[in-house]
């Protein structure tokens, strides 16, 4: 089964992330800031991380940022209320950009196609 870290500062989304991605069959670990997210993956690795961009204290990007330093091979789907970050550079290391949006079948879907994608590389 695999494990997501889900890394916003609002309390009401991570509750909602939490039960729909645990329909999809998930394991869902919750952060609400980049330090605790930072915190988690010291001691453990998500096959996947959804990651807010615009938090309190260490924001998206530089928790990014110091996940690809820690471990590149981690994915990393940023999940963010502003389409602008899009054009920003630093925002390019992440496998994905995904607005947010009420209807959340396109992160499952790119998160489906991330752990795919993840067990067709182990494979070879």
């Amino acid at each position: 089964m695999a494990t997501i870290l889900v890394v916003d500062d609002d309390a009401a989304l991570r509750m909602l992330y939490e039960e729909e991605l645990a329909n999809e069959g998930w394991d869902i670990i919750l952060a609400g800031s980049g330090e605790e997210a930072l915190k988690w993956l010291s001691d453990g690795k998500p096959d996947v991380v959804v990651l807010d961009i615009r938090m309190e204290g260490i924001d998206g990007l530089e928790t990014l940022q110091r996940i690809m330093t820690a471990d590149k091979s981690i994915p990393v789907i940023l999940n963010t209320a502003y389409g602008s970050y899009q054009d920003d550079f630093r925002t390019w290391a992440a496998d994905a950009y995904i607005v947010k949006s009420s209807d959340l079948r396109e992160l499952k879907t790119t998160i489906h196609k991330i752990l795919q994608s993840d067990s067709a590389d182990q494979d070879d």
